[in-house]
């Protein structure tokens, strides 16, 4: 190339690579994530007879409700565990074979708690490496999309997960332990096919100093030349990082070095609050208490497991979408469009639920369109991108270490919000989005005064951005980087 770079397109090998990567990865997060709603009377039940056999005795109520609310919450820690994980993984193993390594914990899966727990294990390690290896592996213009093709497979997951559940698949009371082991389906394939594709161009050119196997993997994701200007703001910031005594085969950033860097100090608090926010919103909550919305509209009880589903389709049509706009839109839009679109349904969801329980005519059905146009909200913008930033806003030594805070904060969020949520309900009956509303319009307004717009720029100008909004700019070095 001479001058300006020529664009590159999605080539084959590109678009292979998402797929198989995310197969495996954030698709098994969505897939998990709705499995288990289908049989969760038949595990109950079978809990149950499992202990009169051994015991001769059977559980009360209550205490079947807290062993299943140690089987859900196995899931949240072990997604803990596995976002600690996935730093040190993605570091010294690379992004591609920590993947691949990855589905061990799917494979290996047995009795049902400690099978939450690694399916856990395997969601946090894949939904912090896999938009790392994403972000790590696509152009500059086509980041965005690539990265976000991670939301579109937890949503992909979570629509299939509902439809596998179905009574007439494997949903009915004799298949659902087939139904649980269904997930080392994606795992076999990413196995066979993955190691087939690229790794990372930027771990191997930073991170193990070996540029001859980054121009191959670049060159085969770039459709057979290497991209100049790419190559160029790759070995920029490799130069940047050695001279700060982080060469490629040193140690990458840790958690509590990030944590006690004041120039990183903006950028940590944004995806904190992003990935605390994607959470604390209340969508996976809004999954749970759509079943009894839909039963108060009038929807026979066979029925409703089929019009379940139009939430998990809901949801993953607005990721596809979104995936479109983000690179026209941008991220920072979608990101405090997404909020401030939740925060008006929520507010109207509440106003539907207290009129409904005064016997308003109607309501049922302006609360079921509300649950639809929360998770279609979700999907369009905090679904994707918040997976995103960490890869645009931190260079390659601090990447892996801001991932290993977001996903924590992520899934503590997740695991507080699923302990929690039937104890809001009790407590604040029709209100209780109101919280979740509240979440929602702090984002937005935090977001908009923190986070800068990342599409197409550099690590550079990115920072500059940042520095600008700290009133720093000009105290640090702004040497022109590239993350892709």
């Amino acid at each position: 190339c001479t001058g300006k770079m020529r664009r590159t397109t999605w080539t084959a090998t590109l678009v292979l690579t998402v797929f198989s990567a995310a197969i495996g990865g954030t698709f098994q997060y969505g897939y998990n994530l709705s499995i288990i709603n289908a049989p969760t009377s038949y595990i109950q039940k079978f809990i149950n007879e499992t202990y009169m056999e051994r015991w001769d005795t059977g559980l009360d109520t209550s205490q079947l409700t807290l062993l299943w609310t140690c089987i859900v919450s196995a899931f949240s820690l072990g997604g803990l565990f596995g976002a600690l994980l996935a730093g040190p993984m993605a570091v010294k193993l690379g992004r591609k074979k920590s993947l691949l390594l990855n589905n061990i914990f799917m494979l290996v899966a047995t009795m049902i708690i400690l099978a939450r727990f690694l399916v856990g294990v395997n969601s946090g390690v894949s939904m912090n490496v896999q938009p790392m290896y994403f972000g790590e592996s696509a152009p500059v213009h086509l980041r965005g999309a690539v990265a976000f093709s991670s939301a579109v497979f937890t949503a992909f997951g979570i629509f299939l997960g509902q439809v596998v559940g179905l009574t007439e698949i494997l949903g009915a009371q004799n298949l659902w332990p087939y139904l649980l082991a269904s997930n080392a389906i994606p795992a076999l394939i990413q196995v066979l096919t993955l190691p087939w594709f690229p790794e990372s161009p930027r771990y191997l050119l930073i991170d193990k100093g070996d540029r001859e196997s980054c121009e191959c993997a670049l060159a085969r994701l770039r459709g057979g030349e290497v991209p100049p200007s790419e190559m160029e703001e790759m070995l920029q910031e490799k130069e940047r990082l050695t001279s700060a005594a982080i060469n490629s085969h040193s140690t990458a950033k840790t958690p509590w070095a990030l944590f006690k860097d004041k120039d990183l100090r903006t950028q940590l608090r944004t995806v904190i609050a992003a990935s605390s926010a994607m959470m604390l919103c209340g969508n996976d909550s809004i999954y749970f208490y759509a079943y009894y919305i839909f039963l108060e509209a009038g929807i026979p009880l066979q029925k409703i497991q089929y019009v379940t589903i139009g939430t998990g389709a809901s949801e993953f049509l607005s990721s596809i979408l979104s995936n479109f706009l983000i690179e026209r839109v941008g991220r920072r839009y979608l990101l405090i469009g997404g909020y401030s679109l939740m925060s008006f349904w929520s507010f109207v969801f509440t106003i539907a639920l207290v009129l409904q329980s005064q016997g308003v005519a109607g309501m049922p059905y302006l609360s079921m369109a509300c649950v639809f146009a929360y998770i279609l909200s979700f999907g369009l913008g905090p679904a994707g991108v918040t997976g995103i930033l960490p890869a645009e806003i931190f260079d390659q030594a601090a990447r892996p270490a801001a991932y290993m805070i977001a996903g924590s904060f992520l899934w503590i969020c997740l695991l507080l919000v699923g302990m929690l949520f039937p104890f809001i309900v009790k407590t604040l009956g029709n209100y209780c989005f109101l919280p979740f509303m509240v979440v929602c319009v702090v984002s937005a307004l935090f977001l908009g005064f923190t986070l800068p717009e990342t599409k197409g720029k550099t690590l550079a100008e990115i920072t500059l951005e940042f520095d600008k909004k700290n009133s720093s700019g000009g105290n640090r070095q702004t040497t022109k980087v590239h993350i892709q």
